[in-house]
């Protein structure tokens, strides 16, 4: 159920600036989360904590080290 007076945000892709499919709300936390942009085919990870997303690095180059 969704509640009218919640605030929510798209997130947009830290490489493009354009939508994802994901939204998050004013109380919504992520940590190590893959953000996918359907449109520049990127993926990478992100931390989110009160509307301010951050990129924690490059999603590649962490498949890079696991793969070694």
């Amino acid at each position: 159920m969704r509640y009218w007076n919640e605030k929510t945000e798209w997130i947009l892709c830290p490489f493009c600036g354009n939508k994802t499919r994901n939204q998050i709300r004013d109380d919504t936390v992520l940590l190590n989360f893959p953000l996918y942009c359907p449109k520049c085919k990127q993926e990478t990870l992100i931390e989110a904590k009160k509307f301010q997303v951050t990129v924690i690095e490059d999603f590649d180059k962490k498949q890079e080290n696991k793969a070694e």
